[in-house]
């Protein structure tokens, strides 16, 4: 089968063929979309889904596979509703064509919401066209055939035939409209929603090349990319002569670049036989780098900045409801804090790379890449030739968390290969990918609340600096008007104020909410802890009676009464309000990011200056369907022990307009040894499936410091934790 898929409310268009070698091969394709017959069934790469006469069934996953399971979980729509034996599934990467299968990004957890229901009327038809295939070959009405894996029997138990012997007849028939086929009851799947395995779990353990750093081409050279520690300086003067000296060393040039921090930049590049060579050469250069306005840039200046900001009026408010000035000077106790944390890279544990062959005006190119046909347009432009003579081939992803929807990567591998006239592997170095990131951009709050006699919250300003000139914010630096609690208190702004940057910022896992959750569930506590109240009562009553605040459908409604079902669920996994020793504390916080919605609670303990987590207790709602359960708790479970790495030792600082931190010597993750058992509650709802692979992470850093606090009194208001506790 081959099918062509985007958006579930799209209608699907579908034809059929035959597979190479005989059996069924679909092609799906949507408005604007449709190729011509006799393209889309001559290039069996461009199936979705395959059936071989042997009835193995094999399946395309679309999207990039960058750790977040989609690999396994799409294709599980697909075989359930074809009805076949799991076994007998066989998963393979599709190949990038936006005219075949349309949007193929790995980004905010949109994979599930978007393909869930395309994905099984993809397995639907193919079982229809399977039942018409038994019914005219026995002459029976269809309405008396059904499905048991792999095959189509008579209701009556007199026939059946296998779906490898009805395949080439299926082939040629005319498929149904997938809005008039009725998709499985729930109740009968037998492949969604039980635990499966990764389908590159075997050769990711047994070490077969699976990644962009595994690609090899004939001819193949290596190469390295030095660029200017201040983003988008140039090169002033280098003597390339060292680096032509070191054996293997076959080109060494220097690259002009423009200024667009997320194309081609300014550098010196070294090409080598092998990449230890080319390292080598580069390790010889001394180059002086010419001054860049960026130069006197630091994180020091910018705290110093906000501090200069919160202490005027905002620039402009994005979200104003009542009268918060009358509110607060009304009420009987006045809470105030201020909370900031830093920039942040994503460390993947693979350096970006790239593998690439221009020829001939066109070039092929082997990525690992979770945006690649914004890297399509952006190489063209920067290649100067049509994006239709770029070709592009997907790698698993070790780690993306958000950099590699930026492709300079990409760019720079085909600039180079164009230049020396042969196939190049770009590799960055550990120093490349920590200084060379697209960062998650540093913030500044300053937030003040009120309560009432009660201990109610009658008032909310959060007063937040951050990046950008005028009304634009730097990628990544923005905030909604609508954070919560608003809808939940009568008297709410938003205001916000920014400053300059020359530091190129992007999206980190669960962009805006893995810091606004520290924040906002950080300052409820303490409102919390100052209304004289249970840090979990508080926000039940905070949350008040089920309804949904915002308009229905958009990105940022929020609805109370499923926040409250899985803060209910966390408090009661982690046996809330039980005595804790000296020196430990629970902490609370939920958080709605990427249309989920997840509590968490911490057991930590503080000793020596040290804050280490005993146990994390997560519940989530994504919908009303846990498409793989195996990879929906890996999931959660590696959102959770990201945010708490993040909050115990991670910042990015900023000195003379670069980056100081170099390697994981100064950037430190997480330990095995240091990562808790995270357990994992599912609260299903009746919703739409959505996406797992970043709403677990926002609330994981306030339910730390929460804990922190809980255990030594002590608020943390500024990230990482660090040396704060000492």
């Amino acid at each position: 089968m081959d099918a062509i898929l985007e958006n579930p409310s799209r209608r699907l268009f579908l034809k059929t063929g035959a597979a190479a070698g005989g059996g069924l091969l679909l092609s799906f394709s949507l408005p604007g979309l449709v190729r011509a017959q006799g393209e889309a069934t001559a290039n069996p790469f461009s199936a979705f889904v395959r059936i071989a006469p042997d009835g193995v069934v094999t399946i395309a996953a679309k999207r990039p596979e960058i750790g977040q399971g989609i690999k396994t979980s799409m294709p599980m729509l697909i075989a359930e509703e074809l009805d076949v034996d799991w076994s007998a599934v066989r998963i393979e990467q599709a190949p990038i064509d936006a005219k075949v299968f349309g949007e193929q990004s790995a980004g905010g957890s949109t994979s599930t919401p978007d393909d869930w229901e395309p994905m099984r009327q993809v397995g639907a038809v193919g079982r229809a066209l399977l039942i018409q295939a038994a019914a005219q070959r026995w002459n029976v009405p269809a309405a008396g055939l059904a499905t048991e894996p792999g095959f189509v029997v008579d209701k009556a138990g007199k026939r059946r035939a296998s779906y490898g012997e009805l395949a080439q007849a299926a082939a040629g028939l005319t498929p149904p409209d997938p809005k008039t086929l009725t998709l499985k009851d729930p109740k009968a799947y037998r492949i969604i929603g039980k635990a499966q395995p990764q389908s590159d779990t075997p050769a990711i353990v047994t070490g077969k090349p699976l990644y962009g750093i595994d690609v090899r081409v004939p001819g193949m050279l290596y190469a390295t990319f030095l660029k200017a520690p201040v983003f988008a300086a140039k090169v002033a003067k280098v003597d390339l002569a060292p680096a032509k000296a070191v054996k293997g060393v076959r080109h060494v040039f220097v690259v002009d670049g423009g200024t667009e921090l997320e194309g081609l930049l300014g550098g010196v590049v070294v090409v080598a036989d092998t990449w230890w060579q080319a390292r080598k050469g580069r390790n010889a250069l001394e180059v002086t780098w010419a001054d860049h306005p960026t130069s006197g840039q630091s994180s020091a200046g910018f705290i110093a900045k906000a501090a200069e900001l919160h202490g005027q009026p905002p620039h402009r408010s994005l979200k104003t409801v009542g009268d918060v000035d009358a509110a607060l000077k009304g009420a009987a106790k006045v809470v105030k804090a201020d909370y900031s944390y830093p920039f942040n890279a994503h460390a993947t544990l693979e350096p970006q790379n790239c593998t690439a062959s221009f020829k001939d005006g066109k070039v092929e190119i082997w990525a690992p890449a979770q945006n690649p046909e914004d890297g399509r347009e952006l190489v063209a432009k920067t290649l100067g030739i049509k994006p239709d003579d770029i070709t592009i081939h997907f790698t698993r992803s070790g780690g993306g968390f958000g950099r590699r929807l930026m492709n300079d990567f990409m760019v720079e591998a085909a600039w180079i290969s164009k230049t020396i006239g042969a196939p190049v592997k770009l590799l960055w170095t550990r120093e490349d990918d920590m200084q060379h990131d697209f960062y998650r951009p540093a913030g500044y709050h300053r937030l003040t609340a009120g309560l009432d006699a009660q201990g109610g919250l009658v008032a909310w300003r959060n007063h937040f600096v951050t990046f950008g000139e005028g009304t634009k914010f730097a990628r990544a630096a923005n905030i909604g008007g609508t954070q919560f609690p608003y809808g939940a208190v009568d008297n709410y702004a938003q205001d916000v104020s920014v400053m300059p940057l020359g530091v190129p910022t992007g999206w980190l896992r669960a962009p805006g909410n893995n810091a606004y959750g520290f924040v906002y569930q950080g300052f409820i506590d303490e409102v919390a802890y100052a209304a004289g109240a249970d840090p979990v009562e508080f926000r039940r009553k905070l949350l008040g009676a089920p309804r949904l605040i915002g308009e229905p459908g958009k990105g940022d409604s929020f609805h109370t009464g499923r926040m409250r079902a899985v803060l209910d669920k966390a408090a009661e996994a982690s046996g809330w309000g039980r005595k804790t020793d000296k020196g430990v504390g629970l902490g609370v916080a939920c958080h709605y990011s990427h249309r989920g919605y997840v509590a968490v609670v911490m057991e930590v303990a503080v000793a020596d200056g040290k804050a280490s987590v005993r146990k994390a207790w997560a519940a989530v709602d994504v919908g009303k369907q846990i498409v793989n359960p195996n990879g929906a708790e890996q999931q959660v479970q590696g959102s959770v022990i990201d945010g708490i790495g993040g909050a115990l030792a991670q910042a990015i600082t900023i000195e003379n307009g670069a980056v100081a931190q170099s390697n994981f010597g100064d950037f430190p993750m997480l330990r095995l040894a240091n990562a808790p058992q995270v357990e994992v509650h599912f609260v299903l709802s009746d919703n739409p499936p959505t996406g797992l692979g970043e709403p677990a992470l926002p609330p994981s850093p306030a339910a730390l410091v929460n804990a922190v606090f809980a255990a030594t009194g002590k608020r943390i208001r500024t990230l990482p934790i660090g040396d704060q506790l000492a």
